[in-house]
């Protein structure tokens, strides 16, 4: 009996020995290392860490004043306010700036990418402008009609529109690039309407031409003038 209450205390103190770290330890301030999978996980995520997002190419050369427009707000719309007059404005390589804030999904750059590409193909000699850009324009306008929110999808589709009126038959060299997304969005009953109307204008602004090129990515497209 009285060995056995010896060993207890013996082996409580050996235990205690192994198992608690000492007060001066510093094994409790270090993290433990994260997960490879922590980084699927939304729930391991800090929003606030040192990994979070960087801003974007467009956001950031907005912030440095590359963009020669701001955002007014007013009380029934916004507007935009230019540092000096759209026509004294080089197209290259603002135009293309702006076509790659289309994809932007926060205010305001929404709202100024999708406004400043259509004021500044507005001014006078915009078509001798634009033209020269389209090999470099329209891949930033394809990766918009290839994002996968539809306001993003919805601002590409007017830039094109828009381009389309402005540089008119030179767009054609270019079409086919553009119209595989466009056929894919065809198919969500929400885009047809809207789609098919883009079509028609790109049409009505490319020509004839312009038909045989929709028909070839889009067999069920019909003519506004047949």
């Amino acid at each position: 009996m009285s060995s056995s209450i010896r060993i207890k205390p013996k082996t409580a103190i050996q235990k205690s020995k192994t198992s608690s770290p000492l007060p001066c330890s510093p094994e409790p301030a270090i993290k433990p290392q994260p997960k490879p999978s922590d980084k699927l996980n939304p729930k391991t995520i800090d929003p606030f860490g040192d990994h979070s997002r960087a801003p974007s190419a467009f956001a950031a050369i907005y912030a440095k004043g590359g963009v020669p427009c701001r955002l007014i707000h007013g009380a029934v719309k916004h507007r935009l306010q230019w540092e000096c007059l759209p026509e004294t404005v080089p197209f290259d390589p603002l135009l293309i700036t702006l076509a790659e804030g289309l994809r932007e999904t926060k205010h305001p750059y929404t709202f100024v990418s999708k406004e400043g590409f259509k004021e500044l193909l507005m001014v006078e000699d915009a078509t001798e402008k634009a033209v020269p850009l389209l090999p470099r324009l329209v891949p930033v306008l394809k990766a918009a009609l290839a994002h996968s929110a539809d306001e993003v999808f919805e601002r590409g589709l007017d830039a094109l529109v828009q381009l389309s009126a402005v540089v008119g038959t030179s767009l054609n060299d270019h079409l086919k690039l553009l119209l595989t997304n466009l056929s894919r969005r065809l198919m969500d009953k929400k885009f047809k309407e809207k789609i098919t109307v883009a079509l028609q204008k790109l049409e009505q602004y490319g020509g004839k031409a312009t038909v045989a090129i929709i028909k070839s990515k889009i067999p069920t497209y019909c003519s506004i003038s047949s």
